[in-house]
């Protein structure tokens, strides 16, 4: 499973970005798709989660301000961002986890920088 992030930037406290993610390659039996997020000196911390039946997770740190979606068909999942705050600023990274063949896998993106300025 290869998995492609999408929208990261610069933007203004208080701005919207929307990120994006696809998934490609082996991926029948993807379940969950989510995000998580690292900034500097800071462990990688969970954002948001989504199933593939539409149940979503979040921080505390951003519920009622970030909302995840997914799109089963395109196999591809969603962060609107808004109300941002300097402390969102990290790198994102797209994540799936997969049942396949009586296994467990997880797979990471590649990171997309989000850098909100005060």
């Amino acid at each position: 499973v290869q998995l492609q992030a999408y929208g990261g930037g610069l933007v203004q406290a208080g701005g919207s970005l929307r990120l994006s993610c696809a998934a490609s390659g082996s991926i029948a039996g993807i379940n969950a798709l989510g995000w998580y997020r690292q900034a500097p000196g800071k462990q990688r911390d969970l954002v948001a989660t989504i199933t593939s039946g539409g149940s979503a997770n979040y921080a505390d740190s951003v519920k009622g301000r970030f909302t995840i979606s997914r799109d089963n068909a395109e196999n591809t999942v969603f962060l609107q961002m808004n109300s941002l705050k300097p402390e969102d600023t990290a790198v994102y990274y797209c994540h799936a986890t997969r049942n396949f063949g009586g296994g467990y896998y997880e797979y990471w993106g590649q990171g997309t920088l989000v850098t909100v300025s005060s």
